[in-house]
C-alpha cells in the first residue's frame, strides 16, 4: 500500500495519536465550483475543521500517489483544473498507473479514507439515483462506497437534482443507516427538507459517534450517511427549486450530456437559472458540514479514547 498511499506526516501523527481527522473530496473543487473561488472554498473548509480541534485531509490523485493530505501548490492545481480528472472507484487504477492528475468523487475519497484509517469525511451532498434512473441506471458509486466502506459520511443529503425517493430506498436495501443531524427530515441540498424521513435523528455529536462505534464494534459493513440540514438562513425554496431543477433536467436533455459530465453540468446550470443563490448556498452547506463532521470525529476519538 506504501507504494501508492501518501499521507502527510500532520495526519499520520494525528492519526497515530488517535487525534481526530476529518476526510475532504477534491471534486468539489476541480469540478463543482469555478475558479479562483474554488481556491478560496479550499482555504475556508480546511480552516473550519482545524477551529473545531480535528485535522483535514484533502484527497486527490496526483503523481501515481493516493493523496491523503495538499499542500498549498497540490490546492491551487486541483482548483486551477487544467487537465484534472474526475475520478470514481472504476477510475483509479488507470490515473494511478498513467500518472495523471484526479480529483476525487465521495467515493473515492471515502475509499482513500478507509486506506489511511480516516473514519469520518465531510462533502456537499452525496451521489444517488438520477431521474429516470429506473430507465438509465444512472446510479452514483457512491451508494455501493457507502453500503461497502467504513466510512461516515456528513452531507447535506444527496443532491436535489437526484431521486432522493429511490436514494434512500437503495441504501435501504444495502443496509446503510440514513441519520439526520437534529433533525427527522432527510434534506435536500440547498433545501432543509425533501418531504423524506431519515432513518432517526440524532441529538448531536457524541450520539452520532456513539452510534457509528457500535456499528463498526460489531464488525457490521459500510458506512453511514449523517444528513445535516442547511442552515436556515442560507436554504433556499423546495418549490422554486424543483422548477430550476426541471429546467436544468430538460437542458441536459437537450445537450445529450451524459455520464460524469451530467452533475457538474447541472450544478453549472442551476447556478447560472438562480443568479449565483445556489452557489452561495453550496459554499455554506459544505462548510456546516465540515463543523458538524470535525465535531463528531472528536466525539469518535474520545469514545476511542484518544485525543478527541
Amino acid at each position: 500500500m506504501n507504494k501508492y498511499l501518501s499521507v502527510t506526516p500532520e495526519i499520520q501523527a494525528a492519526l497515530d495519536e488517535g487525534r481526530p481527522v476529518v476526510a475532504l473530496e477534491s471534486t468539489i473543487l476541480s469540478h463543482g465550483m469555478p475558479w479562483p473561488e474554488n481556491l478560496e472554498f479550499s482555504h475556508k473548509v480546511e480552516e473550519i475543521v482545524r477551529e473545531e480541534g480535528a485535522v483535514p485531509a484533502t484527497t486527490a490523485i496526483l503523481g501515481g500517489k493516493l493523496k491523503v493530505g495538499l499542500t498549498a501548490d497540490e490546492l491551487e492545481l486541483l482548483c486551477r483544473a487544467d487537465g484534472v480528472g474526475k475520478v470514481s472507484r472504476r477510475d483509479v487504477a488507470v490515473w494511478l498507473a498513467t500518472g495523471r492528475a484526479g480529483a476525487t468523487t465521495v467515493a473515492t475519497t471515502m475509499m482513500i479514507a478507509a486506506m489511511a484509517g480516516i473514519r469520518f469525511f465531510a462533502t456537499g451532498g452525496i451521489g444517488g439515483v438520477h431521474r429516470e434512473g429506473e430507465v438509465t441506471m444512472d446510479i452514483s458509486a457512491d451508494l455501493q462506497e457507502l453500503a461497502n466502506t467504513p466510512v461516515c459520511v456528513i452531507c447535506a443529503g444527496c443532491k436535489s437534482l437526484l431521486d432522493i425517493p429511490r436514494t434512500l430506498e437503495y441504501l435501504e436495501t444495502f443496509g446503510v443507516p440514513v441519520l439526520g443531524y437534529q433533525t427527522q427530515e432527510f434534506p435536500a441540498f440547498y433545501c432543509r427538507s425533501s418531504g423524506c424521513q431519515a432513518d432517526f435523528a440524532l441529538e448531536g455529536p457524541e450520539q452520532a459517534a456513539a452510534i457509528m462505534k457500535a456499528k463498526w464494534d460489531l464488525g457490521l459493513k459500510g458506512g453511514a450517511v449523517v444528513a445535516n440540514p442547511i442552515p436556515e438562513e442560507y436554504a433556499l425554496d423546495y418549490e422554486e427549486m424543483e422548477k430550476v431543477i426541471r429546467r436544468a433536467l430538460d437542458s441536459a436533455k437537450v445537450g445529450n450530456i451524459r455520464g460524469k459530465r451530467v452533475t457538474p453540468y447541472l450544478l453549472s446550470r442551476i447556478k447560472d437559472y438562480t443568479q449565483g443563490a445556489s452557489f452561495a448556498s453550496n459554499l455554506q452547506l459544505a462548510y456546516n458540514n465540515a463543523r458538524v463532521a470535525a465535531r463528531i470525529a472528536g466525539a469518535y476519538a474520545r469514545l476511542e479514547g484518544g485525543r478527541g
